[in-house]
């Protein structure tokens, strides 16, 4: 019963499309509409941005950290009631499905990346760190967003086997694998438009 009062929370947490409100509340947008339709932090950054850059960048700024604490809370607080490791990376997946997967959106929902850098530094935080290196530089140097996460997401997939090759309590990567597919295919959109030349910079 305790795992699964757990598991409700977490999704129903990480449900809450916190960009989608921050825009509609202080600049009157809905993001869901405009730019990529993202809910993410690029997106409310770029379509306030647009408007207001002053607000756009503290917009941008808080959604990101808003979405990256989703699991991270949920996690913290299941690790303080000393449950299994299986039991943690269950929640860490299923914050990452409330927020690409929202019931609030009719189970649609933000690209995840914000929510699976937060729940993915709690449980292995050195492929983390790896992982937010590379975005950040693969950023700076091409400014497109969902490149550099996809790009960011090998590196934590490839650094998860090399710095932690026996996850502990559970002897697999499959939570990994379940969250970067997830992801993965969230930004399909976005390799289709990478393909066609169409995606846009920050």
């Amino acid at each position: 019963m305790e795992n699964l009062i757990f598991y409700g929370v977490v999704y129903i947490l990480a449900s809450i499309p916190f960009g989608y409100i921050l825009a509609l509340k202080f600049a009157n947008v809905d993001i869901k509409n405009e730019g990529s339709g993202n809910i993410g932090a690029t997106n409310v950054l770029r379509v306030v941005k647009a408007k207001d850059e002053a607000l756009g960048k503290k917009l941008g700024a808080i959604t990101l950290f808003l979405d990256v604490i989703k699991g991270v809370v949920v996690l913290l607080i299941a690790m303080a009631f000393d449950v299994s490791e299986a039991t943690l990376w269950t929640i860490a997946v299923l914050a990452v499905m409330g927020h690409c997967f929202s019931i609030f959106l009719a189970f649609e929902g933000g690209k995840g990346v914000a929510t699976a850098i937060g729940v993915l530094a709690v449980m292995m935080p050195y492929s983390a760190l790896v992982a937010i290196v590379v975005w950040a530089f693969v950023g700076k140097v091409l400014k497109i967003s969902s490149l550099s996460s996809i790009i960011a997401l090998i590196g934590f997939l490839i650094s998860s086997y090399i710095l932690y090759p026996e996850v502990e309590g559970i002897g697999s990567h499959s939570p990994v694998w379940i969250i970067s597919i997830i992801v993965f295919y969230k930004h399909i959109p976005n390799i289709v438009r990478l393909f066609n030349g169409e995606e846009k910079a920050i």
